[in-house]
């Protein structure tokens, strides 16, 4: 229930913010923080294949290689 409730928050915080890259990369960033790498890595996969020339495609690029190393 916590983690739907959370899920929920987020959706509605994406929807209401501009920055869909910057968005993209603080879910990604919680999701390393709750131990969910598998969608870390697909947000951070997102950010590079929609958001290319963002600052945030670097960032993202970065924590790829750091979650693909074993």
């Amino acid at each position: 229930m916590k983690k739907m409730f959370l899920a929920g928050c987020l959706a509605l915080l994406l929807c209401a913010c501009g920055d869909r890259a910057k968005d993209l990369y603080d879910t990604a960033q919680l999701e390393e923080r709750q131990y969910n790498a598998e969608h870390a890595r697909q947000l951070y996969g997102e950010i590079l294949q929609k958001y290319p020339d963002s600052p945030y495609a670097a960032q993202a690029r970065e924590r790829l290689a750091e979650l693909e190393k074993p």
